[in-house]
């Protein structure tokens, strides 16, 4: 069993949606976050009016899935990614599940 985590601006909600319907992931849980990036430039002029960090409304997306399904969404993004250019990527992440309380069939 995987952990299949999927980050992305809300505004590419409705294609990482997609993604997980592409890859066979029926089942899934969709929140909204708050992403930050703060300005690490060493010109003080560069952030004369504005020393805050910018942030971003964003989605977290996971599902406990199988392995399969899991390699097949993170192809899926990377396809994504590589054909849309957008300046904010989707992000994918796989992880290993040691034990769980029930089994994906």
């Amino acid at each position: 069993m995987k952990l299949l985590i999927i980050t992305s601006l809300k505004d590419y909600q409705k294609e990482a949606i997609k993604l997980f319907h592409q890859a066979g992931i029926k089942v899934f849980s969709v929140s909204k976050t708050m992403g930050f990036k703060e300005d690490d430039s060493a010109n003080l002029m560069d952030s004369w009016f504005s020393n805050e960090a910018e942030y971003f409304d964003s989605i977290v997306m996971f599902s406990f899935t199988t392995d399969e399904k899991s390699n097949h969404a993170l192809e899926l993004v990377n396809l994504y990614n590589t054909e849309s250019k957008n300046k904010f990527p989707i992000r994918a992440f796989i992880m290993s599940i040691e034990k769980a309380s029930y089994q994906i069939s």
